[in-house]
């Protein structure tokens, strides 16, 4: 009888641990079980809070004034602040239309594809696929409405408007603005082309070069 009573105590205490202040609000931190020294990390990590003392430098503040020269995010709540080129940090042009082809600053080579690979592997295949054609993986898990980018609906949408899915979302796609910056997105946008330009290659594309590895005469 006496082991009933110990187990139905701790029950108690620990439900009452579990439950008992879920929903509390707190003036202090709570109190570690373990002292800092057992588990070094993170939650201990030397560091400033906002608007706290610092004793490294002069003036006493943590929080310090932006450095000579520094350049906004070309994103984000700041970065629309300083948006002087529209069609590069929107997909804009002058009239506030779907900008067609790449701004002036993106120069389309064989780097900027790579980088846009790159980023289209981490943040777009899972969905559209490696071929742009929306057979990713969570096509596996019931998502059935990722399109293909091999339409010609798509293949004649401005650049511009591409950015400015990618910026802002559209419909089941969320906005990568925080994932990728303006120069990514548009490295993400040509590599798109190159997809859709690969699915409509014919052997006259072949530079005569390369037509005899490829078995063409």
């Amino acid at each position: 009888m006496r082991n009933v009573y110990i187990v139905t105590a701790l029950l108690v205490v620990l439900a009452v641990s579990v439950l008992g202040l879920r929903g509390t609000k707190f003036s202090r931190p709570p109190m570690d079980v373990f002292p800092e020294w057992a588990f070094p990390g993170m939650k201990y990590q030397p560091k400033y809070k906002a608007q706290g003392d610092s004793a490294f430098f002069a003036d006493g503040r943590a929080d310090r004034p932006l450095p000579a020269g520094v350049v906004p995010a070309a994103y984000g709540p700041l970065g629309r602040t300083f948006q002087a080129n529209p069609h590069l940090t929107e997909g804009k042009d002058a009239r506030g239309n779907f900008a067609t082809g790449f701004p002036e600053e993106i120069e389309v080579n064989l780097q900027l594809l790579q980088n846009g690979r790159q980023s289209y592997a981490i943040y777009c295949a899972p969905c559209h696929g490696a071929l742009g054609d929306g057979q990713g993986i969570t096509k596996q898990y019931g998502m059935g409405a990722t399109p293909t980018f091999h339409d010609d609906r798509l293949r004649q949408i401005a650049e511009g408007d591409i950015f400015n899915t990618i910026t802002h979302g559209k419909a089941n796609m969320l906005s990568y603005a925080d994932k990728l910056t303006s120069e990514q997105r548009w490295a993400v946008i040509a590599y798109v082309r190159a997809l859709q330009r690969a699915q409509m290659g014919t052997p006259a594309d072949v530079p005569a070069a390369h037509k005899s590895e490829l078995g063409i005469k």
